[in-house]
């Protein structure tokens, strides 16, 4: 399957780009990787703005989906308006993607409506992250008690939310930070939205003269910078974030929100997910990314692309917690089946399950030649990519050579078998079935 790759400032160069890799494995002969150039995404799906296309033929999955209702089901051609309802993504992050959230779908009718030129459809946007290299990013904010801290203890921060927020704030959430109680939850979530607005709203003047005063404090203090840092981060870490982040976006205000947000590393093979109206900023790596098909972003930061403040502030979900809570916890795929040399090579296919219905994904590690990996059939469409080694997919009666970079969409109620030619083939598989989401419980 050819695939459309985007050119982003923010996307790694040349041959770094896993998504360029990818991209020009694919035998088409119009797609070359230039050296200087950044290649941030590679899309896979029936996006409209950009639907992947039959190698062969040149017809876009789009249409092929359409015209046969079979390859998706017919329970799911229905749902989801005759497209596929997941959008999979291969993102090469060198310089931070904007500060952003996804809109939920109701939002989402309302500002397509209002605004299609920067929000080019209707629908939610939930996603899941996993790494493919190291990766950093700042997902959904801290505990209550980490930003207390760094309102103590940043005082270029604590003068831009203003003296009068920052303490009704520090006294609004004390003693209740991590309370279960309704009411409470509502007051902290309140109150955080008050002091992330304050911060959100300063002009832009204001905001590049604190930023400079932050930055000489992080080149200067290390280790004692933000009081030392937080229980998740330290204080040489934040530094060093600061000042790369500042060499990027110089004077921004995401310089400021990374003290709102928690900062998470990922290491290869981990992964989290996202709910519609989750902030985050992906900073760098390569990751496999899956969500709901859509293109709609509310950005606030690090970007030179439209910013939608108001917007952003006032439908967040304001939910707090440490970042373990938004880390996902993969789990066997119970519909395969390994082969002899697969068991014995202790290959794997481990499954991604987020609590939604429009996606799960299956990461499968086969780690010799030989090894075989045989999946059920599915009442629902999947594409598959190769991001290591090479092997062999089989689909009915027809066989294909799989290589690194390669993508394959697989019809529903179609058993796929994938094995492997080399000493380690890594594929990534999302999928859609509508009455399987409880897989995740172990319950088909």
């Amino acid at each position: 399957m050819q695939v459309p790759l985007i050119q982003l400032q923010c996307g790694k160069v040349g041959h770094e780009s896993a998504a360029a890799k990818y991209a020009a494995a694919t035998e088409t002969g119009d797609f070359s990787i230039e050296s200087e150039k950044p290649y941030a995404e590679l899309w896979m799906g029936t996006h409209p703005s950009l639907p992947s296309k039959n190698v062969q033929t040149q017809r876009s999955l789009l249409d092929l989906v359409r015209d046969n209702k079979a390859l998706m089901s017919t329970e799911i051609s229905r749902k989801y308006g005759e497209k596929l309802p997941f959008l999979f993504k291969v993102l090469s992050i060198r310089k931070a993607l904007s500060i952003q959230a996804h809109p939920n779908k109701n939002l989402a009718e309302q500002l397509h409506a209002k605004d299609p030129k920067n929000y080019p459809d209707d629908n939610h946007k939930p996603e899941m992250t996993i790494a493919v290299t190291p990766f950093d990013g700042l997902c959904g904010f801290r505990p209550l008690k980490e930003i207390s801290h760094f309102l103590a203890s940043v005082p270029s921060l604590r003068s831009l939310i203003g003296e009068e927020v920052a303490q009704e704030f520090e006294e609004n959430v004390s003693g209740r930070e991590t309370s279960s109680r309704a009411e409470d939850t509502q007051r902290n979530k309140k109150s955080l939205q008050s002091a992330f607005s304050a911060l959100m709203t300063k002009d832009k003047s204001t905001i590049a003269a604190a930023a400079k005063e932050l930055v000489a404090s992080a080149e200067n203090d290390g280790e004692r910078f933000a009081g030392g840092g937080g229980p998740s981060n330290g204080g040489k870490e934040l530094a060093d974030l600061v000042i790369r982040l500042n060499g990027q976006f110089e004077g921004d205000v995401g310089l400021f929100v990374l003290f709102f947000l928690n900062y998470v590393k990922l290491e290869v093979g981990e992964a989290m997910f996202l709910k519609a109206d989750d902030i985050h900023a992906y900073l760098s790596g390569d990751i496999i990314e899956c969500m709901a098909s859509s293109d709609n972003v509310v950005r606030a930061g690090f970007t030179p692309k439209f910013q939608d403040i108001p917007t952003l502030t006032s439908m967040l979900t304001y939910s707090y917690a440490p970042i373990s809570e938004q880390k996902m916890n993969p789990v066997d795929y119970p519909y395969v089946t390994l082969n002899r040399t697969a068991y014995s090579s202790s290959s794997s296919a481990i499954l991604y399950d987020p609590p939604i219905e429009e996606f799960s994904v299956v990461k499968t590690q086969l780690n010799d030649k030989g090894a075989k990996a045989t999946f059920e059939a599915i009442d629902g469409p999947s594409i598959i990519i190769c991001t290591a080694g090479s092997g062999k997919i089989g689909v009915g009666p027809k066989n294909e050579q799989v290589k690194t970079g390669y993508v394959f969409f697989v019809g529903a109620t179609a058993e796929c078998v994938l094995e492997s030619d080399s000493e380690s083939f890594t594929t990534f598989k999302a999928f859609c079935e509508l009455s399987g989401k409880e897989t995740a419980n172990g319950v088909h």
